[in-house]
Parts: C-alpha cells; structure tokens; sequence
C-alpha cells in the first residue's frame, strides 16, 4: 500500500507539471502574436531603411550625372573655342580642301569596315576598286 505523502507528492508533481504546461501554453499565446506584431514592425523599419538609402543613391547618381553634362558642356564651350581661334587665324580663309581634311579627321573613330565617300572634281565617288574581297 502506498503511503498517503508519497501519493501527496505524485500529486503535487503532476499538478506542478500540469500548471507549467499551462504557463508556457498561456505565455505562447500572449506572446507569439507580441513577437509577430514586432518582427513585422523590424521588417517595415529595414525596408524603409533600404528604400531611403535607394533614395539616396538615385540622388548622388543625378548629381554626378548633372556634374559630367556641365563638364561636358564646359569641354564642347572650350572646342568651339578652339575652332573659332582656328578659323580666325586663317583670317577666314577656308578651302574646300580644308574642309574636307577637317572631316576626314573627324571620322578617325571609325572602324576599318566603313566606307567612306568623298567626292571629287565634278562630285563623282572614287569607286571601290581598291576594296579587298575578304572584308
């Protein structure tokens, strides 16, 4: 026969047991939609976050994009420049010929396999004779 501490002592366990499952089921329930609503606020301060930082790039990419177009209007002011000096030191005196140099230079940027007409006495193209047949 069991002793009446012994079963005194069962029961005490087991309603200990008991009442710490029922604390950590009640602490879930409390909890877990606590814990959802703040990873759900940690989630919309990191986007905001990220989409003010992509803010910020868009911002300093306009900036160097502003800076390059004034530089490159400063570089196109100083060839005008450059090509005013040019005509005034030929006292206006431009040829044909010079103008045709002039143009022929402009086009060093071109690749090997373009082709390049330029008239000549009576405005008739040299004709391609010369053209290699491997190209």
């Amino acid at each position: 026969m069991a002793k009446p501490t012994d079963t005194r002592a069962t029961l005490l366990a087991t309603s200990l047991f008991i009442a710490f499952i029922l604390a950590i089921i009640a602490a879930f329930m409390f909890g877990y939609p606590r814990y959802k609503v703040w990873q759900q606020e940690m989630d919309g301060k990191a986007e905001f976050a990220k989409a003010e930082q992509n803010r910020k790039i868009r911002i300093e990419e306009a900036r160097a994009n502003l800076e390059a177009e004034k530089l490159n209007a400063q570089a196109e002011i100083e060839r005008a420049k450059g090509a005013a000096k040019a005509i005034e030191i030929e006292n206006g005196s431009i040829t044909p010929t010079y103008i045709q140099y002039l143009w022929v230079r402009q086009q060093t940027d071109l690749s090997d396999k373009t082709v390049i007409y330029i008239p000549t006495e009576g405005n008739l193209p040299i004709l391609e004779a010369g053209r290699s047949a491997n190209r």
